[in-house]
């Protein structure tokens, strides 16, 4: 099993009180060691390794079963802009008021990356993404180990590939029993706050264009950086490679369905008293039968975020071969949600 690391120092403490926790410093020393750390994150938890040794990011890849083309985020601590130059060519002006408005914070920005740095974890691309989150533990972390001289660190979510996201210290456990303790590390921060990945914003085309979404709207991102956010496919010139963006992600083992709340309701009665233990249900209304499993779809898109892929996994655990979700509503703050769900389905 891997190691876990807990805290001794309140999460919530401040970041000199943090970088100082035994736990902390250990993670910081397995990350500039070339080791691979289970990270808390705001967003996710990562599977984070230095992004300047190729080697450890080539763990990284290995342990998810991640194709190596499939670029990384590079994280930052929170005094970000030494990182920012060490690892972009160039940073456009629309690019450094998003930075500012929204770092530390769930927002990726892929760049143009200087040559030499962080290849590995970008996939062989001539650009970078670059994070600086907001997660107490994951500042104190990082900045202890730019301490130890690790500049940025690469980590996707600490599950295997194409799999759903980890939101907790145990998830990641779950997601890699079969690694060691010298193999892995874990440090566990506690549940993660936003709970769906960071929205990505290419910022290598002159313009930024959404890429993934988040819980970012692209009219908050808009008034920060004084343009609009452009979709891929209003932009003509190819999008770079990014986290999470292939059609089928964040999927469980269980099939999952979209459909509207009537549709779900007009299957359901179709379906008639399922075989206990085969369907499971998330929606906002309780179905009549009693016969599936059903978890209560928050009505607020934060709330809901923050615990979908926690009930994702707990509906996956009881055995089921169906999952019904009901389809969120298609309002802007409710696109990453949307988003996850239906990769998962796909």
């Amino acid at each position: 099993m891997p190691q876990l690391l807990h805290l001794s120092t309140p999460a919530t403490a401040a970041q000199h009180a943090l970088v100082a926790d035994a736990a902390v410093q250990a993670a910081a020393r397995c990350l500039q060691q070339g080791g691979l750390l289970g990270l808390p994150t705001e967003t996710v938890y990562g599977l984070a390794a230095d992004a300047g040794q190729p080697a450890a990011v080539a763990r990284i890849f290995g342990a998810k079963g991640r194709p190596a083309n499939h670029p990384l985020i590079v994280h930052l601590p929170p005094a970000w802009e030494s990182g920012v130059a060490h690892h972009a060519a160039h940073v456009p002006a629309f690019a450094r008021a998003l930075m500012q408005a929204f770092w530390p914070g769930p927002l990726t920005l892929i760049l143009p990356r200087r040559d030499g740095v962080a290849e590995a974890a970008a996939g062989g691309q001539a650009s970078v993404g670059l994070r600086c989150p907001a997660h107490p533990v994951a500042q104190a972390v990082l900045t202890a180990a730019q301490a130890l001289g690790v500049l940025g660190v690469a980590a996707p979510s600490a599950n295997r590939f194409g799999r759903v996201s980890p939101t907790t210290a145990d998830h990641v456990l779950q997601e890699f029993p079969h690694l060691g303790a010298e193999q892995l590390t874990v440090l566990d921060g506690g549940g993660c706050d936003v709970g769906i990945e960071s929205t990505i914003v290419d910022a290598t085309r002159g313009v930024p264009v959404l890429l993934r979404p988040g819980m970012l709207t692209a009219d908050q991102l808009a008034q920060a950086c004084g343009q609009p956010v452009r979709l891929p496919h209003e932009v003509t010139e190819q999008a770079p490679r990014a986290s999470g963006t292939l059609a089928s992600h964040y999927a469980p083992t269980a099939q999952v369905r979209l459909m509207d709340a009537p549709q779900l309701t007009q299957a359901l009665a179709l379906l008639g008293e399922p075989p206990p233990g085969r369907l499971a249900v998330y929606a906002r209304q309780r179905p009549a039968t009693t016969a599936v499993a059903w978890r209560p779809m928050p009505t607020d898109a934060a709330a809901c975020a923050q615990q979908l892929f926690a009930v994702l996994r707990e509906l996956d655990a009881l055995g089921v071969g169906l999952i019904w979700v009901e389809t969120p509503p298609d309002t802007p703050e409710w696109q990453g949600v949307r988003d996850r769900l239906a990769r998962a389905a796909a």
